[in-house]
Order: structure tokens, then C-alpha cells, then sequence
């Protein structure tokens, strides 16, 4: 299932980094905060951590962006997380 999510976090990310005016902005925001949560609740704040992280040096490497701005649409989910 990480895999799964991994890739459509990806996907995600992108595609707000690319094209931060789309009027598809907040229905990606919402599946992001939507995906940190069923991370955090199946396995918890290191999984969010991990996939983060993997996530970052992904968009990094392969578009040449950086994604930490967007780590704080994950803030609410729980305590732990605070950026």
C-alpha cells in the first residue's frame, strides 16, 4: 500500500509544485492531507517521516524542486508533526 501512495503523494506534489495557479489546488491538497493520515493512522509518525522524506529527495532529484514548503499541509494530523 505505501508504494501505492508513495507514487500518487509524488504525483501530487508535483503537480502543485508545477502548477501552483490550477484550480485543481485544493482537491490535491485534501488527498495529500488525506494520504498523511492514512499514514500516520496505519503506522505513525516515522512512516509519515519516511514517506516525506523519500518524497522530497524524489522531486529533488527528478524536477529539481523543493517540496518542504508543502510538509506543513500535514500538520494537523497529529501532534508529532509540526513544520
Amino acid at each position: 500500500m505505501d508504494a501505492y501512495l508513495e507514487e500518487e503523494l509524488y504525483d501530487l506534489l508535483t503537480a502543485c509544485i508545477q502548477q501552483p495557479d490550477s484550480p485543481e489546488l485544493a482537491a490535491r491538497k485534501n488527498r495529500i492531507a488525506e494520504i498523511g493520515k492514512e499514514l500516520a493512522a496505519d503506522s505513525g509518525a516515522d512512516a509519515t517521516e519516511n514517506m516525506f522524506f523519500a518524497i522530497e529527495n524524489r522531486i529533488q532529484g527528478e524536477i529539481g524542486e523543493d517540496a518542504r514548503p508543502y510538509r506543513s499541509w500535514w500538520n494537523s494530523i497529529s501532534g508529532e508533526w509540526k513544520y
